[in-house]
């Protein structure tokens, strides 16, 4: 039964109510570098509000994601910037800001600079640009909203500007942990920055917001309890139902405070969207039209296009917009445009239209929004789309996906146009236009590219196209293959398309610099080798000279991974000053710091790679800054710097966003587990093969041979040669086809040792030829091979002398692991021709051992001593692990280039050291050689055995 409308309360907006912890936490994480702050919370919960509670509005930019499938090019930060201003006057820009001429048509930029055909580079300009934007538009904080549905373009942008040294502005960034996919670039923020999860009221706190909704009169502990319990204490779900008991006249003020009505006289709807459902039903039919029309609109809209598609006339639309503003679920913000005061009463309103009337209503707001200047393209393509207007949506996707190449967004533009290209009814001469824009070196993932295939394929099977354009779609159709994974026939596809690109030399240099990299199984080294001379030449003769850096980086990296070591020349010819192209410097270096590391110079991988890093940082390259770390934690596991690294794996092994970085830092892993723990071997074989067949099925040539040779030896290990031999059979051929031996440095010796295993002694030897004749210089695996020949000959003398040459080699690099697992070899033969010293080499293995914390080798060797009547070195039982009287792997790497003459400011400089830490390292080295001279401490050195570091030159 109703109450009096004299008696029913005023429903005001709540406080802010049990957030005091979370206020504290956003203030300091914001007034502490890097200034990045995440809240996080289910829908309802009360995100936006805490975050308006604690920022002023000046220098406080707020933007919001709208819940959309097409996005426009970093819309929601482009929308908030225009609305801030009308324009850039007196902003003094720099060239730079031209590139934002296409997301800003309107105002007076710099005149557009020149499209650059590399993505990742078009887009880091892009970002760059408008981050020089934001900081003329003088934005201390940018808070951008529901970032669980932005756009991969402006999730990058975050990204990048959290990831700058400078500390404007300071990021808030709001979301939904549920609305996360698993491959979203929002885990890296979520992942490396704070974040302040916000929870769901207590009872006392349900008391104190529905009070201060209701003139702050008291409310009874019983109403409080069955509206948390109904609510389950989010405070929208509150709001919500107060408002709702409010309509029905449910609620009763007695004895001073607010109760509820006998719970047999009342039910609370079970969800947010029925009792949503239930209040828009009170208001008249004017007020439900208006609500639906700003529902379909989906963002914030102008009155006239609110009236416009709720299609009343405009004085009834006039009260029928001041009826839902009462009611409490339609606000103006203030900039006077009208939307839903939370995306959940949106979503309700909107999921209860009916087909034919959503349809109507998304053609009224495609007509409404279409004589805007500039055109909303994104908007207008997602509602005509919903409308069923294919031609209008073809028309404003393809007008998206242009907006989205010109601004050097290709995430964005494929979006588009991979969508059109779908459609069963665009004709095969709007195909082949889309697919020669489609830029398919943004596409991410090889399984979504099988459908792109067939339709491109479709395009060359089926439109009557003139040479040149079948030439550019035949050559993305090869971009495309190789990508897939299907490299010889990608290649086969590019190689036909270069004849006809010939009034293109960019187009044709870059085909050819891709049949250049040694991907693919099929091709020799050489047949790759004539396509980077092809593509050399032709860059040389027609490419403008701001064009070639890139080119020169995949030149050099090409000829590093065929193991030509002409490819050092070229990589040297990198400039030192990363002005020219930050994007281009940090990949350089990253590459040749990659390819160090498989040659074995590992000083020089590490030097590169760090300024690579420290680059990447610099400039906000976060996917080039991410590559790099992994790659550090590659060459820290080869050079036995094991001290945290499993917890560096473990965070790099969740990013599932970059599936080849997780890869990488999987097998190293999976590598960490089989040295340190002793029961691993199960979950070590399981990532092995997992990393081995994600490799192969992504066509990644090189990339299985390191998990295949893992396995091989663990086959090994358990008495499987059969085993062994399968997991190494087809990767060896690659090898052997291709003729880069580089690549089999920890491949032969496991496929030499499962072939002498099978009794396959003439193949086992062919194989260790062919393997020493082609790696370029002799290294400790080739040493290895030779050992395991020899052993499996009868020679154990001969064996230990082949096994000591190995450990002497990965040491002097240093490979600490692999010399304790060869010297740990050279004692077993060692034992069997009865040499006296072989159980103090093991010995001294089982220390090395214990020191590095290779566990599993450990307990190896411990048995063999105890079974000829040693006692075991005591385990290492915590603290910082040392190496007794021998030389750390860093200590070994400043001696050996002592050895070449450097001074300790110039070892600092070829190590990225600080000169204290190289001189900390030379006089631990000192102690252990007992001497007190650089003098003595070279002369000792080389007695030992250790040898100068080779091609260490200062930069």
């Amino acid at each position: 039964m109703g109450a009096d409308a004299r008696d029913l309360p005023a429903v005001g907006t709540p406080r802010l109510i049990g957030r005091d912890h979370e206020l504290t936490r956003l203030a300091d994480a914001l007034a502490a570098p890097p200034g990045v702050v995440l809240v996080a919370g289910e829908a309802g919960i009360g995100k936006s509000r805490l975050v308006r509670e604690l920022l002023p509005a000046p220098g406080v930019l707020v933007a919001s994601c709208p819940p959309l499938r097409e996005a426009l090019t970093l819309g929601p930060i482009v929308d908030a910037l225009r609305q801030a201003r009308p324009g850039v006057a007196g902003l003094a820009l720099s060239p730079l800001a031209g590139t934002l001429r296409p997301l800003f048509p309107e105002w007076d930029l710099p005149p557009a600079p020149d499209g650059l055909a590399d993505a990742g580079a078009a887009r880091h300009r892009l970002l760059r640009a408008l981050a020089e934007l934001l900081d003329r538009f003088d934005v201390g904080v940018l808070v951008v909203e529901d970032v669980h549905w932005a756009d991969e373009t402006t999730l990058e942008f975050l990204l990048f500007l959290a990831a700058r040294q400078e500390l404007r502005p300071a990021l808030v960034l709001t979301y939904r942990p549920d609305e996360v996919g698993d491959d979203s670039l929002l885990l890296r923020l979520s992942s490396r920055y704070p974040r302040i999860t916000l929870g769901a009221l207590d009872v006392a706190q349900t008391a104190q917001l529905v009070s201060s909704m209701l003139g702050d009169e008291r409310v009874s502990e019983p109403f409080a309890r069955f509206l948390h319990r109904h609510t389950d204490g989010i405070p929208f779900a509150l709001e919500e139902s107060v408002r709702l008991l409010r309509d029905r006249a449910d609620l009763i003020r007695q004895g001073g405070e607010w109760i509820r009505r006998s719970l047999t006289e009342i039910a609370v709807p079970p969800t947010i969207r029925d009792a949503l459902a239930e209040r828009l039903v009170r208001l008249s039919a004017d007020a439900q039209a208006v609500l639906r029309a700003c529902a379909v609109l989906a963002t914030p809209a102008a009155e006239p296009d609110v009236v416009a598609v709720c299609g009343l006339p405009a004085e009834r639309a006039g009260a029928a917009i001041d009826e839902a503003a009462r009611s409490g679920l339609l606000v103006e913000d203030e900039r006077g445009r009208l939307g839903f005061r939370h995306a959940l009463a949106a979503k309700a309103v909107y999921d209860g239209i009916g087909g034919r009337e959503r349809r109507e209503l998304h053609r009224r707001s495609g007509k409404a929004l279409s004589v805007w200047d500039p055109a909303p393209v994104a908007v207008l393509a997602h509602h005509f789309r919903e409308a069923g207007e294919t031609r209008k949506w073809c028309e404003y996707a393809e007008r998206a996906a242009d907006l989205a190449l010109a601004s050097g967004d290709h995430h964005t533009a494929v979006s588009f146009l991979h969508g059109l290209l779908a459609s069963p009814d665009l004709p095969p001469t709007a195909v082949a236009r889309l697919a020669r824009k489609t830029p398919l070196f943004a596409f991410t993932g090889y399984l979504g590219r099988v459908d792109l295939v067939r339709i491109v394929r479709g395009v060359l099977d089926s439109a009557v196209l003139d040479r040149r354009e079948s030439a550019e779609i035949r050559s993305q159709l090869g971009r495309l293959l190789m990508h897939s994974g299907d490299y010889a026939e990608g290649a086969a596809e590019l190689a036909r398309a270069i004849p006809d690109l010939a009034g293109n030399p960019v187009a044709v240099a870059q085909a050819m610099s891709v049949l250049g990299r040694p991907a693919g199984a099929a091709w020799p080294a050489q047949a790759h080798r004539e396509w980077l001379d092809r593509c050399d030449a032709v860059v040389r003769s027609a490419v403008p000279e701001e064009e070639r850096l890139s080119f020169t980086v995949d030149r050099a990296t090409a000829l590093l991974e065929l193991g030509d070591e002409t490819g050092w020349t070229v990589a040297d010819t990198l400039p030192d000053d990363d002005s020219p192209d930050p994007l281009q410097i940090t990949r350089g270096l990253l590459n040749y710091g990659d390819a160090a590391l498989h040659w074995g110079r590992y000083a020089d991988a590490r030097a590169k790679l760090t300024r690579s890093v420290d680059l990447a940082r610099r400039h906000g390259l976060q996917r080039l800054q991410d590559m790099g770390l992994a790659t550090l934690i590659r060459l820290d596991w080869v050079t036995g710097e094991w001290s945290g690294l499993a917890a560096r794996v473990a965070e790099f092994a969740d990013l599932a966003e970059e599936p080849l970085i997780q890869l990488d830092t999987t097998l190293v892993g999976a590598l960490l587990q089989a040295a340190t723990e002793r029961d691993a071997g199960a979950e070590v074989e399981r990532k092995l093969t997992l990393v081995l067949d994600e490799t192969r099925q992504r066509g990644i040539v090189d990339m299985p041979l390191e998990p295949a040779a893992a396995l091989g030896r663990l086959h090994l290990a358990a008495g499987r040669p059969v085993a062994a031999l399968e997991v190494t059979e087809e990767p060896m051929a690659v090898v052997a086809r291709k003729q880069i031996w580089l690549w089999a440095a920890d491949l032969a010796p496991v496929r030499v040792e499962a072939l002498l295993a099978a009794g396959r002694v003439e193949e086992a030897s062919s194989l260790a030829a062919e393997f020493a004749a082609g790696y370029p210089g002799a290294t400790g695996a080739v040493h290895c091979c030779r050992a395991l020949l020899a052993e499996a000959g009868g020679e154990p003398a001969e064996a230990a002398a082949s096994w000591a040459a190995a450990a002497s080699a990965w040491a002097a690099l240093p490979r600490p692991y692999d010399a304790l697992l060869a010297r740990e070899r050279e004692a077993a033969c060692l034992l069997a021709a009865g040499a006296p010293d072989a159980l103090a080499q093991l010995e001294s293995v089982l220390a090395g051992c214990v020191a590095l914390g290779a566990t599993v080798a450990a307990a190896r060797v411990r048995a063999v001593l105890r079974d000829h009547g040693l006692g075991a070195t005591p385990v290492w039982r915590g603290g910082r692990r040392g190496y007794g009287d021998q030389l750390s792997p860093r200590e070994l790497e400043v001696v050996r280039l002592l050895l070449t003459g450097l001074t300790n400011p110039e070892i600092a400089q070829v190590l990225s050291r600080s000169p204290k830490t190289v001189a900390a390292q030379l006089n631990s080295a000192m102690r252990k050689h007992r001497v007190s001279s650089r003098t003595a401490l070279a002369v000792s050195a080389t007695r030992a055995g250790i040898t100068p570091a080779a091609d260490r030159a200062v930069d």
